[in-house]
């Protein structure tokens, strides 16, 4: 507003996000002692020392020298005229309005005569006792798809055996009553779990060719239905480590388009934040790679600014904070470090970090930590060293030297990928079900917060030091 231009603005995104992390700010001299000074103050990259952050908030901002010229409660109280007021002639001149106030309920009607136009001078509007919105304050929402049918599922389609469970969610076959096309339908219980983004996701982004589509969601009372593609082939895993005649061809051709999947994904704002085995599975009974989909977006997370406006790749990310910026780079890295366990267990039928699914979550967390990768032994005899670096990669404890799911995508196991040994992998080292269970003891051991454990005060780290000072101190413990 003040200089017509971004304060981050880049050659390309890499530049633009450099900047915003490295706060590299060009203050205009045109700009007023009192301007430059707010435009630091906002734009410190530690958030804890930005204008605002403290314990009176917005106070501080408004106490600031630029607003020295403006009465706070004068403006509050609307008996401040704006230097400026929007052209607003027509009905469509509030299409670009915010939603969030062109939907509410107006407060009081505009104080206009009736005229022969009227209707057009009151649409949109209606009266709302003030009883009623009392009353509806109290009120449990129930509504929270906007765009959801609110009749019952079972009026178009008949619902069938289930044939999965969620942490929220249970999963069930159904067919249209109109088509007898078979879907999957996911049951949400809203007492525990808000679906509105994965839904919001799926809208957006299931027509990728890798991602499940939605085709239909119902909301009643008490749960949320989404209507899904069917993926009769079942998972992934399953397939794979069944089969007797898997080769690194074949393992490179479906982690191409599980990496184009999630590259999509991270280009547009998204992180999967859950891609274990369960949730990637096949479409059709073929089980070729081109009909995986990435199933089951109940955890995953679409980059929002602190206004809550969802942030796109082209224009957003000018408006970022450093720390935010941080936190998406932490939640991609952690859909590319599942990428990797999924490919150590499709190369050796072994898991990286867990043994079985009895293993400890805390020896589980210990190994993960200290990215303790083995690859040796008759599973990796065959397997070529590009695969293994790029299993490596993937695997990197320290975040910032795990490759993005675009640089997955230019490694040259992937790019060479029809010239890689066609060779069948033995990997049938361990059953499918110790493979599973291991892999999911993993998941869970990463996504499970331990207690704490009470001990005795005198058990603590600080007793214990406090004690030996006592005989210096000429002091008896008792």
């Amino acid at each position: 507003m003040l200089t017509g231009h971004l304060p981050f603005q880049g050659h390309d995104r890499k530049d633009t996000m450099t900047q915003i992390l490295k706060a590299k700010l060009t203050m205009p001299h045109f700009l007023s002692p009192e301007a430059q000074s707010l435009l630091r103050a906002l734009f410190k990259r530690n958030a804890a020392n930005r204008l605002g952050s403290g314990p009176e908030g917005s106070e501080d901002i408004k106490r600031h020298s630029f607003f020295a010229s403006i009465d706070f409660n004068r403006l509050l109280n609307k008996e401040i005229s704006p230097p400026f007021k929007p052209a607003v002639t027509t009905i469509d001149s509030t299409l670009y309005f915010d939603p969030e106030f062109t939907k509410r309920t107006p407060k009081d009607s505009p104080a206009v005569p009736p005229s022969a136009t009227a209707h057009e001078l009151f649409r949109g509007f209606s009266f709302v006792s003030p009883s009623v919105v009392d009353e509806k304050k109290d009120e449990k929402k129930i509504r929270t798809i906007p765009t959801a049918k609110t009749h019952p599922i079972t009026n178009d389609y008949v619902l069938k055996e289930e044939i999965g469970t969620g942490t929220f969610s249970v999963v069930r076959r159904c067919i249209m009553k109109t088509t007898k096309r078979e879907f999957a339908v996911k049951i949400i219980k809203k007492s525990v779990c808000d679906p509105s983004e994965e839904v919001d996701i799926l809208l957006r982004h299931g027509h990728h060719p890798h991602i499940v589509k939605l085709f239909d969601v119902y909301e009643d009372e008490s749960c949320v239905n989404l209507v899904l593609e069917y993926c009769r082939g079942g998972e992934m895993l399953d397939r794979i480590l069944s089969k007797r005649t898997f080769t690194e061809r074949e393992a490179a051709a479906s982690m191409v388009n599980l990496a184009s999947a999630i590259c999509y994904l991270h280009t547009n704002q998204v992180a999967h934040r859950d891609l274990k085995p369960s949730n990637i599975m096949y479409a059709s009974n073929s089980g070729e790679s081109e009909s995986l989909r990435i199933i089951d977006f109940g955890f995953a997370k679409q980059s929002r600014a602190e206004n809550g406006m969802l942030m796109t790749p082209c224009y957003t990310a000018q408006f970022v904070a450093p720390e935010v910026l941080k936190r998406q780079g932490y939640d991609r890295s952690c859909d590319v470090w599942s990428l990797g366990v999924l490919l150590y267990a499709m190369l050796s039928g072994q898991t990286p970090f867990a043994m079985g699914p009895d293993d400890p979550a805390d020896e589980i967390l210990k190994r993960v930590g200290e990215g303790r990768v083995t690859m040796e032994g008759k599973p990796w005899m065959d397997i070529s060293d590009s695969a293994k670096d790029l299993v490596r990669k993937l695997l990197d404890v320290d975040t910032s030297r795990r490759p993005t799911a675009k640089q997955i995508l230019q490694h040259p196991w992937i790019t060479h990928r029809n010239s890689l040994p066609a060779n069948v992998i033995v990997n049938n080292v361990y059953s499918v079900e110790s493979v599973k269970g291991a892999l999911e003891q993993t998941y869970r051991a990463l996504t499970t917060t331990s207690s704490v454990s009470l001990r005795p005060v005198n058990a603590s780290a600080l007793a214990k030091r406090r004690l030996t000072q006592l005989p210096k101190l000429g002091i008896c413990s008792s």
